[in-house]
C-alpha cells in the first residue's frame, strides 16, 4: 500500500478530473447543439473540435512532464488559510497549458 501513496485523491486531482469531465460535457453539448464542419488551420490538416481537444490534452501532459523534470513541484506561495495552504509551481504549468489550449482551439 505504501508504494501507491502518491496516487492519493487530492484537491488538484479532483479539480483536474472535474475540469476534464466538464470540458467533455461542454464539447458533447457543442457537437449536438452546433454541429461543425472540419476546418483547416495552421497544421494544414482538417480538424474537428475533438481533434483540437485531444491535441491540447496531449500538449498539457507534455508541458506538465517537462515542467516537473526541469522546474519541480516546490511550493511558490502559501495562502493564509487554516494552517497555510501551499501553492505548487505546477499551477503555473497549468496556466501555460490553458493558454496553449486556447491557442490550439483558435488556430489549429
Amino acid at each position: 500500500m505504501e508504494n501507491i501513496a502518491w496516487m492519493a485523491w487530492t484537491l488538484p486531482t479532483a479539480i483536474f478530473f472535474a475540469a476534464l469531465a466538464s470540458t467533455l460535457g461542454v464539447m458533447t453539448w457543442l457537437a449536438v447543439a452546433y454541429p461543425s464542419a472540419e476546418r483547416v488551420g495552421v497544421l494544414r490538416i482538417p480538424t474537428t473540435r475533438g481533434d483540437r481537444l485531444f491535441i491540447s490534452l496531449v500538449l498539457a501532459a507534455v508541458i506538465h512532464l517537462v515542467w516537473i523534470a526541469f522546474v519541480g513541484t516546490e511550493p511558490i506561495a502559501t495562502l493564509p488559510i487554516g494552517e497555510g495552504v501551499e501553492i505548487s509551481s505546477l499551477w503555473l504549468a497549468t496556466l501555460i497549458s490553458l493558454g496553449a489550449a486556447v491557442a490550439i482551439f483558435r488556430s489549429v
